[in-house]
C-alpha cells in the first residue's frame, strides 16, 4: 500500500480550500490581525494561500501569484503578529483533526517566508 501524500492527507484541494477558509474567518475575526484584513480581496487571498497550502502539500495546484515579499510590503506584520497567526492556523488544522506532524509541516511551509512576510520598503535591498 502506498502511503498517502500530505496533500492527500489533507483531503487535496476541498480539504485544503476549507481549513483556508476557516483560518481566514479566524484571522478577519482576530483583535490583532483582523484590521489586516479590512480592504482586502479576500477571495483572492484565500485562493493564492490555497494554492500555496496545496503546492506546499505536494498537490498538483502551483502558488503562481506575486512574490510573498512583494504581495506583503504594504502590510506592517511585526513578530507578534506572525506568531498569532501561526496559533490561529494551528487551531485551525486541530479543528479538522490534523495530526501534528502534518501540522507541523504545513506551519513549516508557511514560516519559511516569515522574512519576506515581515519585510518592509524601508529595508528593501
Amino acid at each position: 500500500m502506498t502511503e498517502s501524500t500530505l496533500y492527500d492527507r489533507l483531503g487535496g484541494y476541498d480539504g485544503i480550500r476549507a481549513v483556508v477558509d476557516v483560518f481566514y474567518e479566524k484571522l478577519q475575526d482576530d483583535e490583532e490581525l483582523g484590521p489586516f484584513f479590512e480592504d482586502a480581496d479576500l477571495e483572492k487571498l484565500r485562493e493564492t494561500q490555497t494554492d500555496f497550502l496545496c503546492e506546499a502539500a505536494g498537490g498538483p495546484e502551483t502558488y503562481d501569484a506575486e512574490p510573498v515579499r512583494e504581495a506583503h510590503l504594504h502590510v506592517p506584520f511585526s513578530p507578534s503578529h506572525i506568531q498569532r497567526a501561526i496559533e490561529l492556523l494551528y487551531e485551525t488544522l486541530d479543528e479538522f483533526d490534523v495530526s501534528d506532524g502534518d501540522a507541523d509541516k504545513i506551519v513549516e511551509a508557511i514560516a519559511a517566508y516569515e522574512d519576506e512576510l515581515l519585510a518592509s520598503p524601508s529595508n528593501d535591498e
